[in-house]
């Protein structure tokens, strides 16, 4: 959304109404008749009226920015005469790219007359003046996104050629057109997908899910720039150009190429990720409000990556950019989201005596929440059933064909198991719905605890269409947990990994056969097991007393329940650690001790308290704290876990408007907002942020 008008591009444009539109090769004036050849004096690219239709104006009014599979107008004026059909041929070439090229799609030619070859470009007479032409041009639903040069040769019967550059426009994907691939037939999911320009994050965890506002800013000053200067920066074009620009037509490529371009851990990409406690040097992840900052910041450093970044602001970047092409775009939160590294669909946990977990020697985690991009196009590379919504994920975990990158995966391909199709539908599967296996370790030896099959993959969430609302999309990604629809699928998914790494290929992005190592043991493919609760008959639960609020003691009980016909006597170990967002766990900071006695079918609480200047000086920036239990009865071997993830919450911020806001007048804003401690703090900054409201973000310390 633009802000004051740029007078330099009106300025540019009237600068090409004098240089461009010159012969390119000189001449003798001649004497004006019927014969000679006719000469433009003047170009009008409508670029107002054409940027409504292609619904590109909020991007600008005075730059041609068209949409592909729709038509628009140019009006030509002539120096000397009319346009004469039959006598003149008017052949007009459209040039993308450093080499255009007619057979990879990169530059077309085609006359108004329609008789210079076969172009899937057209060119179509509107009106004829007395010195004026006005016509209608298309570039096809295929033709390949990204800025344009467009020029014309006129050809006379007796008259010399002669050539114009008429100047240049950005073409970019239209999902108000049916032959396009990314076409959407609903107005108001192309409203929200493509046009809406902020929006809600969901962060947290399941039992607390939090919307964090974004402005995505697509349309604000220069980021239609910045992304066509995201896709030349990339690898693909930086090695050969050519079949870049000429591939740009796909969005399922270029979609893998703003996907790799949008982390930096391949080439100089937009966002450096950081999952560590120190960002000194840069952002704190939780500090950015928007994408505008971060684009401008990237292009303006020529092209540095820019600290930090996290999942869910490489996602919102990702947004950013894949609306401003034109592909609709929503942010997907999925909570408990998997990440297994081996590929063998289990996430595997280990934790000691005292019921903290411990630092994974395999990598394998569970995110409290995990952000990525689904992306709406067809899939023709796949069979048919498989368009639609794709994933796509940004945040850096895994390569890709050697380039850190997810997707695009077929939604519902993740749901049917469909692991082997393109790209990374395995890994992704893996994110919402591997089992995790807890495994004790004690005394050098590692005791299977239990095998979870429900604990990954909750209230996977986005934005609701034209609302402030959470749409919960879980049923999108797999069958109800517990149903045997959904282990149908997890297991026909395990046999398509198993084939797949027997024959030492399992499709585009997925990881390689040598990575993982065999996994016909009990421990990865037997059958779900018996919760040891089951076995033992107690069950354990953690239940809160107060909400966890920052600054104040957390307050909870832990709730024991004795199921069998017998008594019995427990040891129950707790601990609290905290974690950062990616499982990661810190060293534990409160540990207790409980010994709990049930007669049958009796159940007991044990009231448990860690004050806030215990946990304080520990906690992690994303707040995260994990509390465990690990219990044994006197008369069994096997071991109760449970655990539970709390979010510390920061009260909210109150904006209140004072006063009409009217179009170019400044506007006032209270903030209101509280220390939830009982300590003094310093060094506060306030950040605001608002599309079409505010040029850059604010920082107020």
């Amino acid at each position: 959304m633009e802000g004051e008008a740029d007078t330099s591009s009106t300025s540019f444009l009237k600068l090409q109404a004098i240089q461009l539109f010159c012969a390119e090769q000189p001449r003798e004036p001649e004497v004006t008749t019927m014969a000679q050849g006719l000469e433009v004096a003047l170009i009008d690219l409508q670029s107002s009226w054409n940027n409504v239709r292609h619904h590109t104006e909020e991007i600008s009014s005075n730059r041609l920015l068209l949409r592909r599979g729709q038509s628009f107008n140019i009006t030509l004026y002539f120096r000397n005469r009319a346009f004469q059909p039959g006598l003149d041929d008017i052949i007009f070439v459209a040039e993308t790219g450093p080499l255009p090229d007619l057979a990879k799609g990169t530059r077309a030619v085609f006359s108004l007359a329609g008789h210079s070859g076969p172009s899937p470009w057209i060119a179509s007479l509107e009106t004829l003046g007395a010195t004026s032409l006005e016509v209608s041009l298309c570039a096809p639903p295929t033709a390949a996104v990204g800025r344009y040069l467009l020029k014309v040769h006129i050809k006379s019967l007796q008259g010399p050629v002669t050539a114009y550059q008429l100047g240049e426009f950005i073409l970019l994907f239209n999902p108000w057109c049916p032959g396009d691939a990314v076409y959407l037939d609903s107005e108001p999911q192309r409203q929200e997908y493509v046009v809406n320009d902020y929006g809600f994050i969901y962060q947290g965890n399941k039992n607390w899910i939090r919307p964090c506002p974004w402005n995505y800013g697509q349309f604000e000053e220069n980021i239609i720039d910045i992304c066509l200067e995201l896709l030349d920066k990339s690898l693909n074009f930086q090695i050969d150009p050519a079949t870049d620009c000429a591939l740009r037509g796909s969005p399922v490529y270029v979609s893998r190429v703003v996907c790799a371009m949008i982390n930096s851990n391949d080439d100089n990409g937009v966002l450096n990720g950081n999952w560590g406690e120190k960002y000194s040097d840069g952002i704190n992840p939780t500090e950015w409000t928007g994408s505008v900052a971060i684009l401008k910041q990237w292009h303006a450093t020529g092209c540095q990556p820019v600290r930090y970044g996290q999942c869910w602001v490489f996602a919102a970047v990702m947004c950013t950019v894949m609306r401003c092409l034109g592909i609709p775009t929503r942010v997907i939160t999925n909570f408990d989201s998997g990440h297994d590294t081996d590929g063998n669909l289990i996430i595997d946990e280990y934790y000691d005596s005292t019921g903290r977990i411990l630092e994974n020697k395999k990598k394998d985690t569970v995110w409290n929440f995990h952000v990525w991009n689904e992306c709406w196009m067809a899939r023709k590379d796949l069979p048919p059933g498989y368009g639609g919504w794709q994933v796509l994920d940004a945040t850096p975990q895994e390569t890709s064909n050697g380039l850190y990158c997810c997707g695009p995966a077929s939604v519902r391909a993740i749901k049917e198991g469909e692991v082997d199709l393109n790209y990374d539908t395995a890994f992704t599967f893996s994110m919402v719905n591997a089992d995790c296996m807890s495994w004790l370790v004690f005394g050098g030896k590692e005791e299977k605890l239990h095998r979870d099959t429900s604990s990954v993959g909750n209230f996977i969430s986005t934005k609701s269409i034209q609302s402030d609302e959470r749409d919960d999309i879980t049923q999108n990604y797999k069958y109800a947990e517990g149903s045997p629809q959904e282990r149908e699928m997890f297991l026909k998914a395990l046999q398509k990994l198993k084939a797949g790494r027997s024959q030492g290929f399992l499709g585009a992005g997925s990881p390689p056969s040598g990575s993982m190592p065999p996994r016909a043991s009990p421990r990865s493919l037997d059958t779900p097991s018996l919760r040891p609760s089951d076995v033992v008959r107690v069950s354990l639960k953690f239940q809160m007393l107060d909400p966890p609020d920052m600054g104040q003691d957390i307050r909870f009980v832990l709730l024991a329940l004795n199921m069998s016909a017998q008594f019995k006597d427990l040891k129950v170990n707790l601990s609290a650690q905290s974690l950062l967002h990616d499982g990661s766990p810190l060293p534990p900071f409160w540990q207790d001790t409980a010994f709990i006695t049930l007669s049958p079918e009796e159940a007991k609480s044990h009231p448990c308290k860690i004050p806030y200047s215990q946990y304080s000086q520990y906690l992690s920036t994303d707040k995260l704290i994990r509390i465990s239990a690990l219990g044994e009865e006197k008369s069994s071997p096997e071991k109760i876990l449970v655990n539970k993830i709390i979010t510390l919450a920061y009260p909210g911020i109150m904006i209140n408007v004072l006063g009409a806001a009217i179009v170019n007048q400044p506007l006032s804003i209270q903030v209101i907002f509280s220390n939830p401690l009982s300590e003094q703090v310093a060094d506060c900054v306030l950040t605001v942020e608002g599309s079409g409201l505010f040029r850059k973000q604010q920082r107020v310390l």
